[in-house]
């Protein structure tokens, strides 16, 4: 699992993290598509889907906040992935750490990873402030 840089002005913990079959198949997209970008759906439960674009295809405006960088990199160069979020949605999860996974079947839209037969998929869980992350 890695986790974002820390990117929320004024906080010092991670808000996102991606387990290993993540990381993998984003590694796969990067070299399939190049830059990558995650917006998170308006989506309001748990298992809410997280939309994987080429970086910049979908426009992010001042009523989305960048949550954190993840870095997805095999070592060789840098392969960051900005996840973004409606600051809207984001009032709703601001108490919240998100694990984006990888799930098999197919989601809707026009997320990248749709024609592999997975969708990403987020985990939740309550922010612990008085500890780090594992």
């Amino acid at each position: 699992m890695i986790e974002a840089s820390v990117v929320v002005p004024g906080e010092t913990m991670p808000r996102i993290a991606a387990t290993d079959e993540a990381v993998g198949l984003l590694r796969k997209l990067w070299s399939d598509n190049g830059p990558l970008m995650f917006h998170q759906s308006g989506g309001c439960c748990d298992g809410s889907s997280p939309m994987c674009y080429p970086d910049g295809e979908f426009i992010t405006s001042d009523n989305d906040i960048l949550l954190g960088v993840l870095d997805v990199s095999d070592g060789s160069r840098p392969q960051p992935i900005d996840f973004w979020m409606s600051r809207e949605q984001f009032e709703y999860w601001s108490h919240t750490f998100l694990t984006v996974d990888v799930v098999k079947g197919r989601g809707s839209g026009f997320s990248l990873e749709a024609p592999e037969g997975v969708r990403f998929l987020i985990r939740s869980r309550l922010m612990d402030t008085a500890k780090p992350f594992a």
